[in-house]
């Protein structure tokens, strides 16, 4: 398993009907795109979350984002969704072997520590809720958790040592994984005009009409890859 390169990128679900968005012609802000990614995970988290606390125990609760958490009963909710889709992340990874198990435990405690630096936010609760629900994806993509696409190969400028594979999932917001020799990316579904964007930290991918334009990393040049022959 190969640790994944981001961490957070705008929300918005455009994942319908179980296949790739297209055509959709949003244009909306980052905070509605955001409400709006949301809002499945808080369906299905139904009205147990104004009654339970997170996976975490509130008594023990110390740090400034965990009793931000343990007083707000939506980021609970999201706080022990995640521990569930860990555990069944975890069952996967230890499958694999000890190395993998132990590769996802080093990447959990990372997560947890970077959101616990949400503390460092303007909007700390946003910070917070972005990160549970980017945690999610990640996990659910990595892991094969929920439906997702096959793969699908991309060639960029006719060379084959650049070419992508990228899969799409049934996340909520839908998100994309994407390998590109030994990188990974997750990407999340962002708003687009036309085509389906998937938005990574540093990472890119804009398909419309059979041509995709990708970025790869934070500096480099946009490319315009097709679907490999």
């Amino acid at each position: 398993m190969k640790a994944l390169l981001l961490r957070r990128a705008p929300l918005y679900n455009l994942f319908q009907d179980g296949v790739p968005p297209s055509g959709t012609g949003v244009n909306l802000t980052y905070r509605v795109a955001i409400t709006l990614g949301l809002t499945g995970l808080f369906l299905m988290t139904g009205t147990a979350a104004a009654q339970e606390g997170p996976a975490f125990d509130c008594r023990k609760a110390g740090r400034e984002v965990e009793l931000i958490i343990c007083k707000d009963p939506a980021l609970a909710a999201l706080d022990r969704k995640v521990a569930a889709i860990y555990t069944a992340a975890q069952a996967k990874a230890t499958a694999q072997g000890k190395a993998a198990s132990d590769m996802l435990k080093t990447e959990q405690r990372g997560w947890v520590k970077g959101r616990n630096a949400c503390w460092t936010a303007d909007d700390k609760r946003l910070c917070i809720q972005e990160d549970y629900v980017w945690r999610i994806a990640e996990l659910q993509a990595t892991f094969d958790l929920v439906p997702g696409t096959a793969p699908v190969r991309f060639t960029c400028a006719g060379n084959p040592a650049g070419d992508i594979t990228i899969r799409f999932f049934q996340t909520e917001p839908a998100s994309a994984l994407a390998q590109r020799g030994d990188q990974t990316s997750l990407m999340l579904a962002a708003p687009s005009g036309s085509g389906a964007r998937y938005e990574g930290r540093n990472e890119s991918f804009w398909e419309h009409q059979g041509v995709a334009r990708v970025t790869w990393g934070d500096t480099a040049r946009e490319e315009t890859c097709r679907p490999a022959s």
